[in-house]
């Protein structure tokens, strides 16, 4: 595959602005999505942050596979980062994060006063690829529409500093990926995230590599949903998928062929939305160390 380039150039600005905050900064809060934590990990952001206290929240972990999940949280606590996972439509969840970010900064806070300096709120920076939830994030955080959401990439492009609580702020940016991707794994994967626009692949291809991922993965959520047990044996396979999810969905034939756009388009909308079920795109054994 071709490489995928896709940097806005308010990616390449906001890049330029972590690096210049950082300084008064104490912590970063780095959201990846719980259904693909690895290729929604912004590799980039290593050399940005370096030694900066962080916590890895992984989101939508309702829409996650829970043992998958589960994996994903002991690998970071292997690997001496601080991780948990929430539910973004759980408010009570959102306190825990606050007071995980007071526990990794006790030390600090403490020799920052015993130094006598006036004690502030703790300035959190949040991060993470376009559509892991941030804005959702935020918003839960301040209790009010801090920043416009949408279910779309790259919907944040200014930077905020939001008051959450009397001794935590959120410094928000916008989402930000990297340059390009060199693995059509990952680029995949953040497709069905939702995190770049599905169209920048070639969708044919994506609804291919989604079906056989679930087929071998999760096939009770694919025969639950579209009654559909795939025979990769049978090199016509794909066109008897396309024309069961199309005859089960009542989608109309087109000039007597089968809608295969109207098709993909459906399963990615109930991929995107969670409705076909718990899926996580990859476990800890995808880590390139």
């Amino acid at each position: 595959m071709a490489q995928i380039q896709w940097y806005p150039g308010h990616m390449a600005k906001a890049k330029r602005e972590i690096s210049d905050k950082l300084k008064v900064i104490d912590i970063v809060i780095e959201l990846v999505d719980a259904r693909a934590p690895y290729s929604s990990k912004n590799p980039m952001l290593n050399d940005i942050i370096k030694q900066k206290p962080r916590l890895i929240v992984l989101t939508k972990k309702d829409m996650a596979d829970a043992d998958v999940t589960n994996q994903w949280i002991n690998y970071y606590k292997e690997h001496h980062y601080f991780a948990m996972s929430v539910n973004l439509k759980n408010f009570k969840e959102y306190q825990k994060i606050i007071d995980q970010c007071q526990i990794i900064l006790k030390d600090k806070k403490a020799k920052e006063q015993a130094r006598g300096i006036k004690p502030r709120p703790i300035r959190a920076m949040v991060l993470g690829i376009p559509n892991v939830g941030k804005s959702t994030f935020i918003n839960k955080l301040a209790s009010r529409k801090a920043t416009i959401t949408g279910n779309k990439p790259g919907v944040t492009k200014s930077q905020q500093i939001i008051r959450v609580a009397k001794d935590f702020e959120l410094f928000d940016t916008p989402g930000v990926l990297w340059p390009k991707f060199d693995d059509e794994r990952i680029a995949k994967n953040i497709a069905l995230i939702g995190s770049i626009k599905q169209d920048i692949l070639p969708l044919d291809d994506l609804f291919i590599y989604a079906l056989k991922y679930l087929s071998q993965h999760y096939p009770k959520l694919l025969e639950a949903r579209y009654q559909l047990t795939i025979d990769f044996s049978d090199e016509d396979w794909l066109i008897h998928a396309f024309d069961h999810i199309a005859k089960l969905r009542k989608i109309k034939p087109i000039k007597g062929e089968t809608d295969y756009d109207r098709v993909m388009q459906l399963f990615f909308s109930e991929i995107n939305s969670g409705i076909i079920g718990p899926i996580s795109w990859e476990d800890t054994t995808c880590v390139k160390d």
